[in-house]
């Protein structure tokens, strides 16, 4: 296991720093990003990602169904959360509460490493839709399924497990029996498991937003990782966009995606 997996402050640091230098960056291109305006992260943990947008003087809510994650990002996040930039939330995402209160309410919404999480992930990019401005965004990053860490095996305690590619695409019995043999804890198998079965490619994540009546405003493969530049020392690099023009060959080859999206008319939604 890598060592931000256990160090959670680190990773805190560690996604606030990723985030500022390049998904900011990736947003604001295309999306200006004004002070006011408000966010919402779903899917927040600790916080790190929420803070790049609270530093540009925007406004945040945090949603977190983890009372682990949500404790430490209340301690990390203290400081915001008392001069009310930051809201944290530990609900699921769902509570009919929460639908009421952020009907259309905001500029942005991000879910950075969340999608491939997600069980019916159509529906919540439908239902997110509705929490969304008329002129909101929307933007998602999450590592294609196919690609050679996609099952998230990094955060395996044996060294050989979690730095061996692609062996999360084996048969559901091989790839359990794998992850037992090699004494992994259980509760960690099972959210292994839960992430081989709510596995996302490009191709299903492009035919959602479609159906779900968004339009896509700027998109980049990342061949290398910008969250890689501090975790391994790897600058980051962009796919070659001839492999990825190539639909589900770009899958194995590309480590995440940067997808922003809006809201189309509501005609022809599924």
């Amino acid at each position: 296991m890598l060592k931000v997996h256990s160090d959670r402050l680190l990773y805190f640091e560690q996604q606030y720093t990723n985030t500022k230098k390049y998904i900011v960056t990736f947003i604001d291109e295309a999306y200006k990003l004004m002070p006011g305006m408000e966010v919402l992260e779903i899917g927040c943990g600790e916080g790190g990602v929420l803070k790049a947008f609270i530093d540009k003087g925007m406004k945040g809510v945090g949603v977190d169904l983890h009372t682990y994650k949500f404790d430490l990002a209340v301690q990390f996040l203290d400081e915001y959360i008392k001069d009310g930039r930051i809201s944290l939330i530990n609900k699921d995402i769902y509570s009919p509460d929460l639908h009421e209160q952020f009907n259309g309410r905001f500029d942005l919404i991000i879910l950075k490493d969340t999608l491939e999480h997600i069980f019916d992930q159509e529906k919540l990019i439908g239902y997110l839709r509705g929490f969304l401005k008329d002129n909101g965004i929307m933007f998602l990053a999450f590592p294609p399924w196919y690609m050679p860490f996609g099952g998230h095996q990094q955060m395996c305690s044996n060294k050989f497990l979690s730095f061996m590619p692609y062996y999360h695409l084996l048969p559901l019995f091989l790839y359990t029996a794998l992850l037992k043999a090699f004494k992994e804890d259980d509760q960690l198998i099972k959210e292994l498991l839960n992430i081989k079965k709510t596995r996302i490619s490009l191709q299903r994540y492009k035919r959602i937003v479609k159906e779900k009546g968004f339009k896509t405003v700027r998109e980049q493969l990342y061949f290398i990782n910008p969250n890689y530049e501090i975790k391994f020392n790897l600058k980051p690099r962009k796919l070659n966009r001839i492999i990825g023009a190539v639909p589900y060959i770009r899958d194995f080859a590309t480590t995440t995606i940067y997808s922003l999206i809006q809201k189309q008319k509501a005609s022809n939604i599924r």
